[in-house]
């Protein structure tokens, strides 16, 4: 078989001055895309004739045009496609086809490879490089279809992807499963076989490791046309990591399915299930979640750590004026406190944030959970089953009979649930729940509009918390820069007298540049922000006029509390988060 090297229309060989071509120049493609004026082409044109250097030499010096845009510019003069290797997934098989110093030596990164054509995917910041071409393809022995792509992106990318174990780990095993796909035809009486085979296991086993290694929430396993692609949620973004080959898609999956428990005969319904995974000593429950696609199954999995504490509200981020209202509520031997935010916002750990807080042998604490979460010494934890009868209000009419003092209630769904809470409130029990609302203010409305007498909500409510997760700068490369005009100003007019005296200096807020520590994201781990309203007299009295959520929320300001945007925007000052994170999370 003969192999060729899918090349540009237009050669040029390394070293060459790309603007000497002939036809159009660089220049005039960044002229045509309005990135420079004709005054700036010709300052270039004459800084590169007197100083003996090609005019890409002069744009980069200059820096007044970003390198990715300059590449794009490239790419598009020689008729190459250009790729951001930034918005991508890279394919472990791909990876495995060029050793890491291959790719250092000629700035090239392998992404894509398609087994059918034998084609490899390569970017390259110098895709013209036809020694380099050459090498890799002698290298390799494989079709390479080229695209262009910045040398800083492509520097970072063989830094970031090569030095991942998840890469290599599962590209070996991938090419173990070679054999076993290719020879022959997958048939469902033989996949319960293939898929003990010690490849699939560890292709399993290494996407689980990397996640909890990552601090990953979920793990997104989503069949496409052509691969497989795996995301993982990590600090609540979701990044590509790896594409895995079509042909591992059916054994993958059916892995999952057995370890969940679930029936991998089933492919027409969506299935749920759950399994522990190990790694080193870190325990994590798995949620299982499989739904049917276009393509083929999609696999959601969650994943709930057992161990590593709890976190102290200082931790989560709960600080002053808005601590104190909380504490003042938590302190009561009786009533109800709500934690209010849409999914995934962290109610459920704070929460558990307050119980080990009030966690004392004097004291019975018992939790209905869906799932429990966190497993804490000294707190009788059930977790909720509806196929035996074990519902939210079941279980907590039956926990009146368990002699309680606090009880938490995982979530307030409906009518017999919120007046369950509010009658254990009110014969001296204090009890926790979470609710779906946008804010601390809006909860009092939805509790109405689930069956709550507002008189019983004046005589039982503490308190009311709403809260966000935003992500942290990371530490190691956090950065001071002076923000845009708009921003500061937004970050004033919304703090208004709670912005710190800036002694003529202006507002200072920090960025992340990235670093290997944090992945080349910038941002490390997350924090909370938050808004408290303790239920005062003047708040209570207000319930009873069955008031919207303007109005508690007017009330409350006016009583001294600090909204969630207003949080976030003290953090920002802090140096612990940024603007653009606060307005992603708590935008109106």
């Amino acid at each position: 078989m003969n192999y060729t090297v899918v090349l540009p229309t237009i050669i040029v060989m390394p070293g060459t001055d790309i603007s000497a071509s002939q036809g159009a120049t660089l220049l005039d493609v960044l002229l045509s895309e309005h990135l420079i004026t004709p005054v700036q082409v010709d300052d270039i044109k004459v800084k590169s004739a007197s100083q003996g250097v090609t005019q890409e030499e002069v744009l980069n010096s200059l820096g007044i045009i970003p390198p990715n845009k300059i590449s794009e510019a490239k790419a598009k003069l020689l008729g190459i496609p250009y790729i951001s290797l930034t918005s991508i997934s890279f394919s472990p098989v791909a990876l495995s086809k060029i050793p890491r110093a291959v790719a250092e030596r000629f700035h090239i990164i392998p992404f894509l490879f398609d087994e059918k054509t034998n084609v490899l995917s390569v970017a390259m910041s110098n895709p013209v490089d036809l020694e380099a071409l050459e090498f890799v393809r002698q290298k390799t022995g494989l079709v390479l279809k080229t695209f262009a792509a910045s040398e800083e992106e492509v520097k970072k990318a063989v830094s970031q992807q090569y030095r991942q174990e998840i890469v290599g780990e599962v590209g070996e095993a991938i090419r173990e499963t070679e054999e076993l796909t290719k020879t022959k035809t997958i048939d469902s009486k033989e996949i319960a076989e293939i898929i003990q085979e010690a490849p699939i296991a560890k292709i399993v086993s290494t996407i689980l490791e990397y996640a909890v290694s990552s601090r990953a929430s979920d793990v997104h396993i989503e069949p496409q046309t052509d691969r497989i692609r795996v995301r993982y949620r990590i600090d609540g973004i979701l990044y590509d990591k790896l594409s895995l080959p079509k042909s591992v898609q059916e054994a993958v999956i059916s892995r999952i399915k057995i370890l969940s428990d679930m029936k991998i005969d089933e492919h027409r319904t969506p299935q749920d299930g759950r399994f522990n995974f190990k790694v080193d000593n870190n325990e994590v429950d798995l949620r299982i979640s499989v739904m049917p696609t276009t393509f083929g199954e999609k696999i959601v999995m969650r994943l709930l750590r057992k161990s590593g504490g709890v976190p102290s509200l200082q931790e989560l981020g709960l600080r002053g004026v808005s601590m104190k209202s909380l504490e003042s509520g938590i302190l009561r031997p009786h009533g109800i406190i709500i934690v209010c935010g849409p999914t995934g916002s962290g109610k459920t750990t704070t929460l558990y944030s307050v119980l080990e807080k009030l966690n004392t042998t004097r004291v019975n604490i018992m939790t209905l959970e869906d799932p429990v979460e966190y497993q804490m010494q000294g707190i009788n934890q059930v977790q909720i089953n509806p196929a035996v009868g074990l519902t939210f209000a079941t279980g907590l009419r039956s926990f009146l009979r368990q002699d309680p003092n606090i009880i938490l209630v995982g979530e307030i769904r409906d009518k017999e649930t919120t007046e369950l809470a509010l009658q254990a409130s009110l014969t001296g029990h204090l009890v926790f729940s979470t609710l779906h609302t946008s804010d601390a203010a809006g909860a009092i409305p939805r509790l109405i509009d689930l069956g709550a007498e507002p008189f019983l909500l004046s005589s039982t409510m503490n308190a009311v918390v709403g809260q966000r997760i935003v992500r942290k700068i990371c530490s190691n490369c956090r950065q001071v820069q002076a923000p845009l005009r708009q921003i500061a100003d937004e970050i004033r007019g919304v703090l208004g007298k709670l912005c710190p005296p800036i002694n003529g200096e202006g507002i200072k807020i920090y960025k992340g540049k990235g670093c290997e520590k944090c992945g080349g994201s910038g941002y490390l781990g997350r924090i909370g922000i938050f808004e408290v309203i303790p239920i005062t007299s003047k708040i209570s009295t207000l319930i009873l006029e069955h008031p919207n959520t303007t109005a508690i929320q007017k009330e409350a300001v006016a009583e001294g509390m600090i909204t969630m945007k207003q949080d976030g925007y003290l953090k920002v000052l802090g140096g612990e988060t940024t603007p653009e994170e606060v307005i992603r999370v708590a935008q109106e």
